[in-house]
This record gives structure tokens, sequence and C-alpha cells, in this order.
């Protein structure tokens, strides 16, 4: 990225005094997955981003489930190679690194392990899994199944789980089998209904939501929302959550580095 940072990504970087603000999941590459369809939708997402405050995607195209065969690591890379000096030349300031957004699958394990599937960041430390929405998943009966693979779990978009829904209480046991949960920036604010929402707001005030990504795929009903969760947040129970699992923790993830504890807040 070799742009001047527009003047939202400015005030972000400097409000948390950090060097980036990154969106830990984004369907951002063109004619991959249900993202953006062309470049030039691409380059309007980027623009969102870019005015939603975001300076650094993670871009998480699907990979296995009905996109086995395509999206393999390989490919991400050269399609993120690729699309860096476009955005450069487009004077748009958004820096954009491989990942993926993983169905759940039994092979997984030896997928990552023969380089065929993403983790986030390509940093091997977390991946991000997407189960079916109406299937519930017991992640005691899957966790012991990835044993030996190298990445840490990350629920993609956790709130919009049908089971998790009805029993946010059931999230723990994700937790306690040591995965950590992603929700999306639009649930916060009830872009996903008010049982996402009542999901994500039990678990910010408990600590157990790590990331907050965007899971942009356009500028229509799935448009990045990491500024409005960022304020909603930071009303509800404070700044230094809000810092950390929309700022610091989504920045970790982009530096391969381990993830801090979310505060614990009781919702007043």
């Amino acid at each position: 990225m070799s742009s001047p940072l527009h003047a939202i990504q400015q005030t972000r970087l400097k409000r948390f005094s950090v060097e980036e603000s990154v969106d830990v999941h984004c369907h951002i590459l063109p004619g991959v997955d249900d993202g953006p369809a062309n470049l030039d939708e691409t380059l309007t997402l980027c623009r969102a981003l870019m005015r939603d405050g975001i300076t650094t995607v993670i871009a998480t195209p699907h990979q296995l489930g009905r996109f086995e065969g395509r999206n393999l690591p390989a490919q991400v890379r050269a399609a993120v190679a690729e699309l860096q000096p476009i955005l450069d030349a487009k004077k748009i300031p958004i820096r954009v690194i491989p990942g993926g957004e993983v169905r759940i699958d039994q092979r997984i394990a030896k997928f990552l392990a023969d380089d065929r599937i993403m983790t986030l960041a390509d940093t091997q430390k977390l991946l991000l899994l997407e189960l079916p929405t109406g299937v519930p998943i017991d992640p005691a009966m899957l966790m012991p199944r990835l044993e030996g693979m190298s990445a840490r779990i990350v629920l993609a978009h956790a709130e919009r789980y049908d089971s998790l829904q009805r029993d946010p209480e059931a999230a723990k046991a994700w937790l306690d089998c040591g995965a950590v949960l992603q929700v999306n920036a639009g649930s916060v604010i009830g872009g996903f209904g008010n049982a996402a929402a009542n999901a994500v707001w039990t678990w910010l005030s408990r600590g157990w939501v790590s990331l907050i990504g965007t899971d942009a795929h356009s500028v229509g009903t799935r448009r990045p929302r990491i500024s409005d969760a960022i304020e909603a947040i930071a009303k509800k129970l404070g700044e230094p959550v809000a810092k950390c699992v929309c700022i610091d923790n989504p920045l970790r993830v982009a530096r391969g580095e381990d993830l801090l504890q979310a505060p614990m807040v009781q919702i007043t």
C-alpha cells in the first residue's frame, strides 16, 4: 500500500494509536466466490472499506464445501498479488493479505498440512471455520478430529448459526475446546436480526468474542460496518472492549501474534 490514507483511516489509527486497522473476514477478491463478481465491484468494495476506516484486509474467499477444488492457496496468493498493484495504481489505500474461510470438512487437518486450505493472513496460526447454518455441530466431537493441526479454530460469524442463536450459552463449549469466536460487525447493530444481535451482546459482555470482522461481500446489505460496530460497543461496553475486538486482536491476526482476552463488562 503506497497511497496516502483517507482522512477516516487516519482518524481511526490516531484514535486507537495503531499502525493499521485490520478486517479479518472479507470477501474482496473478484470473481472467486459470492463476493464481488468482477474487478469493478472489488474496487467499489475497497473504497467502502477505506471509508469505513479499514487499512488492511485479509481476503477470505470460501474454501471447501461448494467451492471445493477452487480458491486453493496458490490461487488466493496469486489473486492478492495481482490485486495489490491495481489498488496502488488506483490510489486506494488498502493493503490486502491472503486468507480463507474454510467450510467444515473432516479432511481439514490434512488439507492444511498439504497447503490446500488457508489460515488467516497465511500465518498458520488461525483457521476461519464456517459451519452449516442450520445443523448443530458439537465441538466436543469435532475438535478432537483436528488434533495435530497447527492452527487454532476461529468460528466464523458465530452469531449466525441457528443453534447458537437459540442458546448463546452453547458457545462456551467452543471456547472450552480452544476455539475463539468471530462475529460480524453488522450483527452488532442488528443487521442479521434480533437473535443474532442478542447472542453477540451476550458474548461481548462476557469477554467471549475475540474478533469482529466485516464479512463484507459488497456495498449492499453485506457492506462494511466496522465503524458502526466500534461506536456501538464503545458506548455500551466501553472503549477498551471495542479496541480489543475491533482493533487490537485483528491487528494481531495480521501479524501472526497471540490474541488478547477481551474484557468482561456487565451490560447496564
